[in-house]
């Protein structure tokens, strides 16, 4: 491999890096949001999948159904995450534009 060759393989580096940082920022600004039972719990979270909010329709609070409820977080909260996941997968897709980088999606971990 010639210096050109090692520098642009740099540059490529060097860009890619700068996408992965945009992605990163930009997702941390998007909010996607999951629910469960029927609307009744409801999660919150940025494109990274951290959880930023949980909405309970006052309804489903009730001290018998604690373990309902429970349930009905943990699967909104699953929801939401797997969606920013996916999210962040698509995105890191197109920003290594098409080529198949392993562990890619890991990046913004």
């Amino acid at each position: 491999m010639d210096g050109v060759n090692l520098q642009q393989l740099m540059q490529l580096s060097q860009q890619m890096q700068s996408r992965v940082t945009e992605l990163h920022e930009r997702l941390e600004g998007e909010t996607l949001t999951a629910a469960a039972g029927g609307g009744m719990v409801e999660v919150t979270a940025d494109g990274k999948g951290n959880i930023k909010g949980v909405k309970i329709d006052p309804a489903v609070v009730d001290a018998d159904e604690i373990e309902m409820l429970e349930d009905l977080i943990v699967a909104a909260a699953s929801e939401v995450q797997r969606r920013a996941r996916e999210r962040m997968e698509n995105e890191m897709r197109q920003a290594a534009g098409g080529i198949p980088i392993p562990g890619l999606a890991n990046l913004l971990g």
